[in-house]
């Protein structure tokens, strides 16, 4: 099967050769500068998993591995529907090749809420992560399947300079391995395989009793039901990352609430 992680970054290379060919980095630098102070994304979650759970709730049109996800795809309406039922964060697709997602949906679903975003994205360079500031985002995604650990390092360091959160992406031993090099607390075990796109909750199971307890889980992909949060819960999660779900629901808000409801308690 191909490797559609590979892919993904071939294009972002091109990508951000472009970029640094459109802006400089102090012209980058002052856009940042500029922007709104980061919500503290975090915190956000530290605060509603302390009884609850704490959700990062996906902006996501499509995706390489299900095609259109959602036709009718308004991210301010969206952003706010998660906010009225209960996400804690947002995560927000900027990849157009592979997921039709663009930089506007950033800014258009922080303005309809007050919660802090992610920038969902594949980060391969520091010139992103001044971009991401640039755009409005609290939190930028550093997956370590792409990046050798100077390269997470960098990109990590460089995000903490301008005030925002890092959520750590790993899918097996040997990434977490050199994840907890990084000093992010934010731990997200991906239960989708980036090579294959295939995807086992069985993964997640595995992986989240291995993170040091000063590490906050996040579980991420493959959890469509409050059974599914339930199940990662027992294994060490009471933080969740969750786009197709939701966006297939006719009502967003309500699918919202209802996979929130009745949380595991530890």
């Amino acid at each position: 099967m191909s490797d559609t992680l590979n892919k993904i970054n071939e294009t972002k290379r091109d990508e951000i050769s472009a970029l640094k060919k459109r802006f400089s980095q102090a012209e980058l630098e002052d856009q940042a500068r500029q922007a709104e102070a980061p919500r503290g994304f975090v915190t956000a979650l530290q605060k509603a998993s302390r009884n609850g759970y704490g959700l990062i709730a996906e902006l996501k049109k499509a995706s390489p591995s299900k095609g259109l996800i959602r036709a009718d795809f308004n991210p301010p309406a969206l952003a706010k529907a998660y906010e009225d039922g209960g996400a804690s964060c947002l995560s927000v697709l900027t990849d157009k090749t592979y997921f039709s997602g663009d930089n506007s949906y950033l800014a258009a679903a922080k303005a309809a809420t007050s919660l802090p975003a992610l920038r969902k994205d594949f980060m391969l360079d520091p010139i992103q992560i001044i971009e991401s500031r640039a755009l409005g985002a609290d939190c930028i995604l550093l997956i370590m399947a792409s990046l050798s650990p100077s390269q997470a390092k960098e990109i990590e360091d460089t995000a903490f300079e301008y005030g925002m959160d890092v959520l750590i992406e790993v899918h097996d031993a040997r990434e977490l391995e050199a994840a907890c090099a990084l000093k992010s607390p934010l731990m997200g075990i991906n239960n989708r395989n980036l090579k294959t796109m295939e995807i086992s909750l069985e993964v997640g199971k595995a992986m989240l009793p291995l993170l040091p307890s000063d590490r906050i889980a996040v579980a991420e992909s493959g959890l469509f039901k409050a059974a599914d949060l339930a199940e990662m819960a027992e294994a060490g999660a009471r933080c969740f990352l969750i786009g197709e779900s939701l966006m297939r629901a006719d009502d967003v808000s309500r699918a919202t609430a209802d996979i929130l409801a009745n949380p595991v308690t530890t």
